[in-house]
């Protein structure tokens, strides 16, 4: 018998009736749930606003779902949690200055960018899409999970890569180089600190991939078999720390301004949503300038021919320096299946996929499919 069909509207209920639910949350405990470092890209007036909005939808959604009598307990989750989240204060929840906190959880980070993030590409692939797949495809609950925990723990994991990075960077420095540097404009540093990070990237990359006990971890971003613009997120919280110590090592080595940094950083999280994104648009000669999704899709394809290619995240050049560059000339070539060679060795679910590295090898009965 055919599953029943999911309602996309009594879906996207519940996710903004949590999210609006969370935003409560925030505003209710802002020195403990929002990051210090992104609370500066937004202002009180414009999180109260986004609020109002997610609490609407939630509702007119829901409503809509429960009326064509379609997941109608997935509905009343959204609607359930926008009511909450409306008792608890909703859009009028007052708040004193925030005062300075040792850490914090980077909640309001994970609502804007997940409900900007969907509200972008949802859309985009639902309409562009080279595969016709819905958004709730197969593991998208464990995706959110992984997008979670890297938007929840940002300033963790910030503490973590600083720690790493920051000894060996003081007793690497060099002056004259760093001057050097630092008197380029800063477009210029820029296109170098791209250039350089995705080299640095695009070398442990290939490293996951070719020595084992590294694999293991690696493995669990490969597992999609899917590739949309969440499955990026499927990332091992180990490799997280070990690609962003290594790609802001050699910028901080070098000495880059902040404002090339931070230009860098707006590039890479832009970048790894779209070139995991499901969007089949022809780029042309573009491919070989930037790397877009159906360069990147190559790299996740299980297939044979393809398993030691494709490193880089930025510029398909470092790929053609390194020897590791392969694309299908014609466009429309784009690859059957995606995940590792082997699926049993990677399991379902976050914690399970969290675990497996320490597991040597380990066959699962349940693994990704």
């Amino acid at each position: 018998m055919p599953r029943p069909r999911r309602s996309f509207f009594a879906y996207a209920s519940a996710m903004l009736g949590l999210l609006s639910l969370m935003a409560v949350a925030c505003f209710h405990f802002p020195e403990l749930l929002t990051s210090k470092e992104f609370r500066a890209a937004y202002n009180e007036q414009f999180a109260r606003h986004l609020l109002l909005v997610g609490l609407a939808a939630a509702f007119a959604m829901g409503t809509w779902a429960i009326l064509r009598d379609r997941n109608k307990r997935i509905a009343l989750v959204g609607g359930g949690s926008a009511a909450l989240a409306v008792l608890l204060g909703g859009t009028n929840v007052q708040f004193d200055a925030i005062g300075k906190t040792p850490y914090s959880l980077g909640l309001d980070w994970f609502v804007i960018s997940l409900f900007f993030s969907a509200l972008v590409f949802v859309p985009l692939e639902h309409y562009l899409g080279k595969r016709r797949i819905s958004p709730l495809r197969p593991g998208w609950r464990t995706d959110v999970a992984y997008f979670f925990m890297s938007h929840v723990l940002v300033q963790f994991i910030l503490i973590l890569v600083t720690a790493s990075t920051s000894t060996i960077a003081g007793l690497a420095a060099f002056p004259a180089l760093k001057d050097a540097i630092q008197s380029l404009p800063v477009w210029a540093q820029f296109l170098i600190a791209v250039f350089v990070a995705d080299l640095a990237q695009a070398l442990l990359h290939r490293a996951y991939h070719n020595i084992p006990w590294l694999w293991r971890f690696h493995a669990v971003h490969h597992s999609s078999r899917e590739m949309d613009w969440l499955a990026g997120s499927r990332i091992h919280i180990v490799e997280i720390v070990l690609t962003r110590s290594a790609v802001l090592l050699p910028l901080l080595v070098l000495g880059f301004s902040t404002p090339a940094v931070n230009a860098y950083v707006i590039l890479v999280g832009l970048q790894a949503v779209l070139a995991h994104a499901n969007l089949g648009i022809r780029f042309g000669w573009l491919e070989y300038l930037l790397v877009l999704p159906r360069y990147h899709h190559w790299h996740h394809a299980r297939h044979k021919d393809y398993l030691d290619v494709n490193y880089a995240i930025h510029l398909p050049l470092v790929d053609m320096l390194m020897g590791t560059f392969k694309l299908p000339p014609k466009q429309e070539d784009w690859p059957g299946e995606y995940g590792v060679m082997k699926l049993e060795t990677v399991p379902r679910g976050i914690l399970r996929q969290h675990l497996m590295p320490f597991q040597g090898g380990k066959k699962f009965d349940e693994y990704v499919d």
